[in-house]
């Protein structure tokens, strides 16, 4: 049976039982007379045509059964209609439920009237299916964008030997070298996007960890190629504990500083790693030096393969996924990613962790 049937039933159902309680209510008290039948002369002529002995059990039978065939019928009509009524949000919320099933992510229920139970059920559906249309519009982004990259480095080495088979003379430790770069290009990207799948996923074990130690160690690691650029480091930090995978948050920091690297002044640019504790979680804040930059460029950066224009031309490109790494792992800890330009030129990246509890052991 539908629900509606259901409620139909209970509603006719419960009316006939008040209705039965009711008449055998009405049954006993005319019964309780004094001894005799008679009543008490006291008692209006009304309830006097009341007298069992003219109002006997066949003739209040057949009153009482008349009485439950009417609100039989009445509760199974009017239940029908309240329960149609009531249930017509669940109407829309299953035709909305269809769409989206048959890929329409776009429709909204957006439910009119009382803020009730099945408003609160309708709201959620549609934030849901908000939230999905727009990770399914992520998602089909980045697999354009991964296609493309991975169709780049393949077309190139397809090139190459072809100019291998054509031309035998050709300098071949040229062509290897050529080979080999493309190659690390592939591999790199390839790695990225496995391990931007690890964080999104969260397949990882969490632990305690410290993350000035992690931003000490990141920051060591690329201290050759910020010598090489000539960039300055400059670090500042405070024991900031919290939880989550060594592995993933040392990328997180090496991501964050390689990028502040990269993007910088040409000469005597600067790197600004410092870690905090914060009344809601730790900080790690990277800041550097470089170029101004609009907001509406900023916002665009943790978004899959987008680049500035100074990557395109530097020897460390990257794949375009430094940052948006870097956000997945951070989300991936339960924490948010800031990008905000500073007003000098260059640009600040703050990553709010939850911090760790406070120890409780004996």
């Amino acid at each position: 049976m539908s629900v509606r049937l259901k409620l139909t039933l209970s509603y006719a159902g419960f009316l006939m039982l008040a209705g039965a309680l009711l008449l055998a209510a009405v049954w006993v008290f005319l019964l309780r007379g004094r001894p005799g039948g008679s009543f008490d002369p006291n008692l209006s002529d009304f309830l006097r045509a009341f007298d069992p002995r003219n109002f006997g059990p066949r003739v209040f039978g057949a009153a009482a059964a008349a009485v439950l065939a009417f609100l039989l019928v009445f509760g199974l009509v009017g239940g029908w209609i309240l329960a149609g009524r009531m249930l017509a949000p669940l109407t829309r919320i299953t035709d909305a439920t269809r769409m989206a099933t048959n890929g329409s992510l776009s429709h909204r229920i957006r439910l009119p009237g009382r803020n009730d139970e099945f408003r609160e059920l309708a709201d959620a559906f549609d934030t849901m299916l908000a939230r999905l249309e727009t990770h399914v519009a992520e998602q089909r982004r980045f697999a354009a964008n991964a296609s493309h990259e991975l169709r780049t480095p393949l077309a190139i080495t397809q090139t190459l030997l072809d100019v291998a088979r054509t031309d035998p003379n050709h300098d071949t430790s040229e062509l290897l070298d050529r080979l080999h770069t493309v190659n690390t290009r592939a591999i790199d990207l390839t790695e990225a996007l496995l391990l931007l799948s690890r964080a999104d996923q969260r397949s990882f074990t969490r632990e305690p960890v410290d993350l000035s130690l992690i931003a000490e160690e990141a920051t060591e690691t690329l201290l050759p190629l910020a010598e090489k650029r000539g960039v300055t480091i400059a670090t500042s930090a405070d024991i900031t504990p919290t939880i989550g995978s060594r592995a993933l948050l040392l990328q997180l920091a090496t991501n964050l500083i390689h990028n502040a690297i990269v993007h910088n002044q040409p000469e005597q640019g600067t790197v600004w790693v410092s870690t905090s504790t914060h009344p809601k979680g730790v900080l790690l804040t990277v800041e550097n030096t470089g170029e101004k930059l609009t907001q509406e460029l900023v916002s665009t950066l943790t978004e899959p393969f987008q680049r500035g224009t100074e990557r395109i031309r530097t020897d460390h490109a990257g794949v375009g996924l430094g940052l948006a790494i870097a956000t997945s792992i951070t989300h991936a800890h339960d924490g948010n990613l800031t990008l905000t330009p500073r007003s000098a030129g260059g640009l600040c990246v703050t990553v709010q962790l939850p911090a760790a509890p406070p120890h409780t052991g004996r």
